[in-house]
């Protein structure tokens, strides 16, 4: 136990330092002011009418409340989180190939599972530690923009829903970890991330998103405008059946694979 909190606490320092948290963060920042802007145009019908083609995207968001913009932040996250959550989990795996420094962290006395678990420990804590980041300042956001119909269980459900999705798409990141590591740097994860979300897009599209572990963020967030349960049975098992087959398949291949 002793040695996996050292090794997070290494792994914790390595991306502290790094400009992943920066770069992240900031990408993440602009979706609670998207959100609020789209809410500030739907309230007023009249400039959204003046802002042309900005009006027909609004409009596709629903009506300005509370109810909407968190809809609207946890699509967001429910997308834009394959993305950038799939970035942080590139850079902890994949800079150790980039750097040249894998065969010198695997000689170190400490099993390679453990080294595994920590960076996707990191990993987690720093994506959750981001989506709390986007929930915190849309809150802030949507308070300053004054959206309407705002009561304390409308924000703890949307909340709830927001965290959900968080969660699932954040699970969704070891197989990113799995295909840095066999890729031996940071552009195969990266297309691997790419390639997820155009195929989550196209499986929700033809109505088999519900079997796709990256469509089944988005489904729950009600970005289709149907209703998904948030923990439907079926959508539930095959994320975690994704999420711990490449945990697992990280975990064999820094074990038995020749690293060089």
């Amino acid at each position: 136990m002793s040695r996996l909190i050292t090794c997070i606490y290494i792994e914790g320092k390595k991306l502290l330092r790094s400009r992943t948290p920066v770069v992240t963060t900031l990408a993440l920042t602009m979706i609670p002011f998207m959100g609020g802007f789209f809410m500030f145009v739907l309230k007023d019908p009249a400039l959204a009418l003046k802002l042309g083609f900005i009006s027909t995207k609004a409009q596709l968001l629903g009506s300005a409340d509370w109810p909407s913009y968190f809809n609207l932040l946890t699509q967001a996250i429910a997308i834009g989180g394959i993305l950038v959550f799939g970035f942080v989990t590139s850079w902890i795996f994949g800079r150790e190939y980039s750097d040249r420094t894998v065969v010198d962290l695997l000689a170190v006395p400490t099993p390679r599972s453990i080294i595994v678990l920590a960076k996707f420990i990191v990993a987690t804590l720093w994506c959750f530690a981001l989506s709390l980041y986007v929930l915190i300042l849309g809150y802030i956001v949507g308070k300053l923009v004054n959206i309407p119909a705002w009561s304390f269980p409308v924000t703890s459900q949307g909340a709830y829903k927001f965290l959900a999705c968080s969660l699932l798409t954040i699970s969704l990141s070891t197989p990113v970890g799995l295909v840095a590591s066999i890729g031996r740097g940071y552009l195969p994860p990266l297309a691997f991330t790419t390639l997820a979300l155009v195929l989550a897009q196209i499986m929700a599209a033809i109505g088999y998103g519900h079997y796709f572990p990256w469509s089944i963020p988005a489904l729950v967030s009600g970005i289709t405008g149907g209703s998904h349960p948030v923990f439907d049975q079926t959508s539930l098992t095959i994320v975690l059946l994704t999420s711990t087959l490449g945990l697992v398949g990280t975990i064999l291949w820094w074990q038995y694979a020749d690293q060089y």
